[in-house]
């Protein structure tokens, strides 16, 4: 039996793509298309597809909430997140919320491909290129920082400045400045936009978050 496959992305142009390019793939059959979460839910309870394609960023929401939305209906259906955020944490984020795959919007045409059939095959069994590498990452990385070298990071990324770290923390700016050193130390990185670069990189903060 063809895999039934529904795509999910707020890009037009990108649905167009993978039409495309799975125009001439026998064994699957694109039955729906869908740019937004309310579409998406539509579609897959109308088509009842084996294997949805999506991206996290949609307009009226977010992908990781359709993933767990769609999971709950349909517990074999197979999920692929096709992201641009090739990162570890988003890697890993996708591993912890049950998908069946994680491919880079960058990736070579076989490997979306290939992704699709796994999740054809096994939704339940996370699959992505990279991932022993990405989980030794982040196993190195869990103690890497203090909490408080955590949470100095955390606000960085929220965009706090040093006295205002300081005020969060009930600390003084010197010691902040203690933090933030040592952070730049451990991530071997020179600057605030290195370091969290670095950091979603290593999986210590989610790229996601705002």
């Amino acid at each position: 039996m063809n895999i039934r496959l529904v795509v999910v992305d707020e890009h037009a142009l990108l649905r167009l793509g993978l039409t495309r390019l799975l125009a001439g793939i026998a064994d699957v059959d694109l039955v729906g298309e869908a740019g937004s979460v309310a579409d998406a839910l539509a579609v897959v309870d109308e088509t009842l597809p084996t294997v949805v394609v999506f991206d996290t960023t949609l307009p009226d929401g977010d992908g990781w909430d359709l993933a767990r939305r769609l999971r709950a209906r349909y517990p074999t259906i197979g999920l692929v997140l096709l992201s641009s955020a090739g990162d570890d944490a988003t890697m890993c984020r996708a591993l912890d919320e049950g998908l069946s795959a994680f491919v880079a919007k960058d990736a070579q045409p076989g490997a979306v491909l290939a992704a699709v059939r796994h999740a054809a095959q096994a939704p339940r069994a996370f699959n992505a290129v990279g991932l022993a590498a990405a989980l030794a990452r982040r196993r190195a990385s869990s103690g890497l920082l203090s909490q408080r070298e955590r949470q100095v990071l955390s606000l960085m990324r929220d965009g706090i400045s040093l006295p205002g770290i300081a005020e969060r923390l009930a600390v003084s700016e010197a010691t902040v400045k203690t933090y933030v050193a040592r952070l730049y130390t451990k991530l071997r990185v020179k600057n605030r936009s290195q370091a969290l670069m670095a950091a979603v990189n290593q999986g210590l903060l989610d790229s996601t978050a705002a």
